[in-house]
């Protein structure tokens, strides 16, 4: 059986690829860390977002794990545009998954990108996984393992939030597992 850990970063400053996570976020990091204890992980992938790599580096130095950036766990980008009503583009975009603001990313295309690295990480020989993405891809990664999952999910995330994923035999059961509020 494969374990699949997907983290939602922490809370940062804003939302620039450069964006540093908030000071009480950075305690949030720290005890992402100490939640793990006990759970094996064997590989940590994350977001090549500051606020990504910031929330899960203490949890990679208590392993003494690389951090691997991974591009296709960026944030999906719903438009270049700065929309006032920006939550109901993105609703609007997961009942339409083709639908594509100007300088955004489809909610199919998203997906994809998320199923790639999915299809890709569950065919190899690592058992214990750290996925560190962003609220809408990592929407997108559940997604994966069940179509049930949208917009309601990603309005309830929290800042971090963690996934756990037992993949089995083509069959995969998810659970949200932090409560850290």
């Amino acid at each position: 059986m494969k374990t699949v850990y997907i983290v939602r970063h922490a809370e940062a400053e804003g939302q620039p690829i450069s964006a540093n996570l908030t000071a009480i976020e950075k305690e949030q990091a720290l005890k992402l860390a100490d939640y793990f204890k006990g759970k094996e992980i064997n590989h940590i992938y994350s977001s090549p977002f500051v606020r990504a790599i910031e929330t899960i580096r203490p949890l990679a130095e208590s392993r003494n794990l690389e951090i691997i950036e991974e591009t296709r766990l960026g944030e999906r980008v719903l438009s270049s545009t700065l929309f006032g009503n920006w939550q109901e583009k993105l609703k609007q975009s997961f009942s339409d998954f083709e639908l594509v603001f100007e300088g955004g990313e489809s909610l199919t295309s998203g997906i994809e990108r998320a199923a790639s690295l999915l299809k890709e990480l569950i065919s190899s020989n690592e058992d214990h996984i750290v996925l560190v993405s962003h609220g809408n891809l990592s929407t997108l990664l559940l997604r994966y393992f069940d179509e049930r999952v949208g917009y309601g999910h990603l309005m309830e995330m929290s800042n971090p939030d963690v996934f756990e994923i037992q993949v089995s035999n083509e069959s995969a059961v998810w659970k949200r597992i932090w409560n850290e509020k």
